[in-house]
């Protein structure tokens, strides 16, 4: 496209935005005014078979009887919600009514909202794939987060680290324990948390293998290795943790303290001195079983079991996980486990982080739930039935983790906040082991539920500092009870914690940085990265609400607004007894920390999965880029045509026979003027079988070609013109089901686009780049003109050169050109099919290069 072609359409957008700001303006003033109520939902969506429940908030008193879901493109009413499916559960800070909705009925995917006492929640969607990707996306955090190399900083910090601390015969020497994760928005590093971060991510890679994509290198920049990208992060974490056991009974606990707090910086640029210099090196903790500083005081060690059964468990099943992408390092852990297990048998208790200046700590007290975890790891590893008979033994001695049901607990008293050791054991263990640990895993449960009855949100998780790190606990708890069960008697609060961390909160916020991108997320969090303006925590679950006696009893937390006016402090959503603010000085309720984070992995993964399975669809092999699919598998030789046209259709003669001779499916994506002016056209297309979809109504340019990211239109903007758009293809007869993968007008998007497609059930497809074919629209006169000859030169050039050749491939051609391009490319289709074919491809449909089936 031309200078001056791309202006006339920058203007064209800009003229058409115009025209919608006196509607928004008014819009917005009519909200306002009657902005009263509310309705929060998972801004995510729902699986068709999950349990689904909207709450209501409505500042006045309401007797709310009834309300609807509603069909976002055809508006017509598709469920009433009345009855015993509406629960009323009083008043909620400023709230003086809340509704529980429950529209868990509504199975159907499509695009929906909900209606009830004049307010309309955001549209959502209920389908299969609403968490597809998002288990790898919190692995954004896990490597910004990373030490010693960070491929987010693009830099090495702590490469010094670490010097012994507290050992009896080492102390000041130097040990290499580089690598690791930073823990929160601070530089500092745990062996409890990390290791914690270990485990979750490899169980949820070893029961959800199909829910991890590959798009980064080892190093955590951009590529693909062949190794799952959480994979990736699992082997960087164990590296590490490797690195804290150097030798037999030789285990450490924590890298630096609290004297990295000297302000927001990024990691490599860490000016904190612990007597070595600024920046130079950092203490590394050793674990000697007692007491250690605490500033004026001690801290509560008592033993060394709590962080050596987390050793134990991680290299045990590390061993296993990391056995076909590294066998040596599998090899070396896998020796290590016993002996770490072994110190913690020999030096009982808990052993706790230490701090020098403030009185803030991980206050771990329980320890017999790690050492579960550990022999039942060993005895997964090496069969011996002692440590079975182990982990039975310590599993009997906390039956259920000590914070389910209370109303607070001390930060991190009770850790990990949910014990895997307990599924395990009824997993691996006999009929009797299994009944008995399965009934451990429901007390917790049931606590937690008993806690919750009467609550809006049904929400039983106490409202302590790492708030949401429970949620996600107990979710996970849930969830392996009833795939472990298949009693689905605690299904609703699964729901309901799972809806609380993306939205169905008194907040509406979801509480994962950038997730999704459509919706509300902290824009705020108190991390570095943004303090600097340097980019956002994405992919980071922040800490969420704290009662409201925690937040004003801490040091050095304030509300003051940032510098770009984009905190929120919700102050009118505020409940009675808890807050949450989305502002970079809030510590206590908006820092993402690595352990959350890590531990929500597992609940996406199996929600992935579970969607998958609802769907009878293949693992999601396919490539994405912006958030769109730019290639399907690229392991399979297969071809998908795909067609886009504006306004012209002069190829429909020429291409149309061609694919019916050939045996071809296409996939043909077009605008709302060309709906209106090829009526037949389209109707031809549909009677061939072909799918025929949305290219927008208007032909709007979402962003400018300088800068991706700079948007020219607006979320509803774009809700509005793709809705025109469908409503004009259902009068051929195509609905957004048959049809829910459109390609952007000039094939040009970003992340924040294919994120507002998602929520309206709809995905980003574009043409896979390289082959040129998508040039067969210019002419003569430009600069970039390419002749039909040379691209179909260009393109077998390409297909005989690349590795993967035309594999997975969304080969484009314009439907219709310019008159003044005589050379019509769409002319050597025959040939172009034929040959492809000779070298082993095969032409397969829109629905089935995406496993939709024919």
């Amino acid at each position: 496209m031309t200078f001056r072609q791309r202006t006339f359409v920058y203007a064209q957008t800009r003229k058409k935005m115009k025209k919608y700001l006196l509607t928004i303006a008014l819009a917005a003033v009519a909200a306002a005014l009657r902005a009263e109520s509310w309705i929060r939902i998972n801004q995510l969506g729902y699986l068709p078979k999950a349990t689904k429940v909207a709450v209501l908030m409505s500042q006045e008193s309401i007797a709310l009887e009834n309300a609807e879901v509603v069909d976002a493109f055809t508006g017509n009413v598709v469920q009433k919600i009345g009855g015993r499916r509406i629960k009323a559960c009083g008043r909620l800070g400023k709230m003086q009514s809340t509704y529980r909705l429950d529209f868990s009925a509504l199975q159907k995917p499509g695009t929906y909202r909900l209606r009830a006492a004049g307010a309309e929640s955001p549209v959502f969607p209920v389908n299969g794939t609403v968490y597809y990707g998002t288990a790898d996306f919190l692995l954004s955090y896990m490597r910004e987060q990373r030490c010693g190399w960070n491929p987010v900083f693009g830099d090495s910090c702590h490469q010094w680290d670490a010097f012994i601390t507290n050992h009896p015969t080492k102390n000041g020497q130097r040990l290499d324990v580089r690598g690791g994760w930073h823990d929160a928005g601070d530089c500092l590093q745990y062996t409890a948390t990390s290791a914690n971060a270990i485990y979750q991510m490899m169980a949820a890679y070893q029961q959800f293998p199909a829910a991890f994509g590959d798009v980064c290198q080892a190093n955590g920049t951009r590529g693909s290795n062949g190794i799952p990208d959480v994979v990736d992060e699992i082997r960087w974490g164990l590296d590490w943790l490797n690195r804290m056991n150097p030798e037999k009974g030789e285990l450490y606990n924590q890298i630096a303290d609290d004297r990295d707090h000297v302000g927001m910086r990024r990691p490599h640029d860490d000016p904190a001195d612990y007597g070595w210099g600024a920046g130079k090196g950092r203490p590394v903790y050793f674990c000697d079983g007692k007491p250690q500083q605490r500033g004026q005081f001690l801290n509560a060690t008592e033993g060394v079991a709590s962080t050596a059964g987390k050793f134990a468990a991680d290299f045990a099943l590390g061993s296993q996980i990391l056995r076909p992408f590294d066998p040596t390092l599998a090899e070396t852990i896998g020796r290590k486990a016993a002996d770490a297990y072994a110190v913690g048998v020999e030096k009982p208790g808990c052993c706790q982080t230490v701090s020098v200046r403030s009185p803030y700590i991980y206050e771990e007290r329980n320890w017999v739930d790690d050492m579960e975890l550990g022999a039942a790891e060993l005895y997964r590893m090496t069969g011996d039935a002692k440590y079975l008979a182990d982990a039975v033994a310590y599993g009997r001695q906390e039956t259920v983790t000590p914070w389910m049901g209370k109303d607070t607990a001390r930060h991190y008293q009770w850790y990990p906040f949910m014990n895997m050791g307990h599924y395990q054991i009824a997993q691996l263990g006999d009929g009797h082991a299994r009944k008995e640990f399965v009934a451990h895993m429901r007390a917790g449960i049931e606590a937690v539920w008993q806690r919750a009855q009467g609550t809006p949100f049904l929400y039983g998780i106490p409202s302590i500092w790492c708030s949401n790190n429970l949620t996600t606990a107990m979710l996970t708890q849930c969830i392996l009870y009833r795939r472990l069960t298949g009693d689905r008697r605690y299904e609703e609060m699964e729901g309901a914690l799972r809806d609380w961390l993306f939205g169905c909160n008194p907040w509406g916020v979801s509480m994962v940085v950038d997730l999704p991108l459509s919706g509300n997320y902290p824009r705020q969090a108190h991390q570095a990265i943004v303090k600097l303006a340097l980019g956002t925590a994405r992919g980071g679950l922040v800490d969420g609400p704290v009662y409201a006696s925690i937040f004003n009893s801490l040091r050095g937390v304030y509300l003051a607004p940032d510098a770009r006016g984009l905190s929120n402090n919700y102050e009118m959503f505020q409940p009675d007894n808890m807050v949450y603010h989305d502002n970079i000085h809030d510590y206590s309720t908006n820092e993402p920390t690595m352990d959350g984070t890590a531990a929500l992995i597992f609940p996406l993964a199996a929600y992935a999965e579970e969607g998958r399975a609802q769907l009878r669809a293949d693992a999601d092999r396919n490539v994405y880029v912006n958030g769109g699919i730019v290639r399907t598998n690229p392991q399979l030789k297969r071809i998908c045509l795909v067609f886009t046209a504006a306004d012209r259709a002069d190829g429909a003669d020429y291409i149309i026979p061609t694919l019916r001779q050939k045996g071809v499916k296409g996939g043909f994506f077009f605008t709302g003027e060309f709906y209106e002016k090829f009526p037949q056209v389209i109707r031809r297309l549909v009677r061939d079988g072909h799918y025929v979809g949305s290219h927008s109504y208007g032909h709007l340019l979402y962003s400018t070609w300088e800068n991706r990211d700079s948007m020219l239109v607006t979320q509803e903007e774009f809700q509005r013109d793709m809705l025109k758009s469908y409503a004009l293809m259902r009068q051929f007869g195509i609905s957004k089901e048959d049809a829910p993968f459109f390609i952007p007008p000039y094939e040009h998007y970003n992340e924040l686009v294919s994120s507002w497609a998602r929520r309206m059930g709809l995905r980003v497809i574009n043409f896979t780049p390289g082959t040129g074919s998508n040039a067969d629209y210019t002419i003569p006169s430009m600069k970039n003109y390419r002749s039909s000859q040379t691209l179909m030169d260009n393109l077998l050039r390409y297909e005989a050169t690349q590795p993967g050749g035309l594999n997975g491939h969304f080969l484009m051609l314009h439907f219709g050109t310019h008159p003044d391009r005589t050379d019509k490319f769409y002319k050597h289709l025959p040939q172009l099919i034929d040959t492809l074919r000779q070298r082993g491809y095969q032409f397969v449909s829109v629905r089935e290069a995406l496993g939709m089936g024919r």
